[in-house]
Order: structure tokens, then sequence, then C-alpha cells
């Protein structure tokens, strides 16, 4: 298993990882079969959707805002519980097929690191399936 450190800088923040991932593909030697993408954390998720248009992501982050807003009337007493309900909208673990040692993404797909409660300093942990 490998792992990816991510530092984000917002609050709410959407990070592309592909090229990071695919890295650790070959780094792992991995040519054909499956990679899972893991967030061990309560307030940060990992997705896959278009990564061409930045407009979808801040779409995604704005209907987010919308469905889970900031004062909710929450009782969680650290004040972070929208982040802990984003990430389980978004969830934490993603699989990924590989062929011919190249991650099988979409054209328009771009893996991201969903970080909902930043700035911090992140883990995304990478293993081979199988």
């Amino acid at each position: 298993m490998e792992r990816l450190s991510i530092r984000t800088g917002q609050q709410v923040q959407m990070v592309g990882v592909s090229r990071q991932v695919q890295e650790v593909c070959h780094k792992l030697g991995v040519t054909d079969g499956t990679l899972l993408l893991y967030v061990p954390h309560t307030t940060a998720g990992v997705l896959i959707n278009e990564g061409y248009d930045p407009d979808v992501m801040r779409d995604l982050e704005m209907a987010l805002q919308r469905a889970v807003p900031d004062h909710g009337g929450y009782r969680h007493g650290e004040g972070n519980s929208p982040a802990h309900i984003k990430s389980v909208v978004t969830g934490q673990q993603v699989l990924v097929p590989v062929e011919g040692g190249r991650l099988c993404l979409g054209q328009w797909q771009e893996i991201f690191f969903a970080e909902f409660d930043g700035p911090r300093n992140r883990t995304l942990w990478v293993s081979v399936v199988g």
C-alpha cells in the first residue's frame, strides 16, 4: 500500500489526484488489476467526476453547501458536522480499474480528493486489490 500526502488550502476543496495515483500505479508495478483509493478521515472523501471543466466541481461544492449548510442546528461539539455529513455523501473509497498500466478513466474523468474541513494535511491510501 502507498500513501499520498495531500495539502489542502481551503475549508472545502476538490483536489485532482489522478496524476499522483497513476504514478503510484507505476511504482507498484500494476499492469492489470484494480486500485482501491481510501480516505482514512471522517471529514474528507474521494470521488470520480468530470475534471475537464472546473465549474463541475464548483457546482458540486455549491450543491453540497445547499444540501448541508454550515449552520443546521447540528449537535456535534466540534462544529464540523457539515464536513462529516458531506464525507458520507461523497464516500471514502473508490475502485479504479487498471489496464496496460494505465488507470481506466473516461475521457473527462478525474479522481478528486474532497476536503470538507480544511485547510489540512491529509492522506489518501492507494492499495492493489487482489
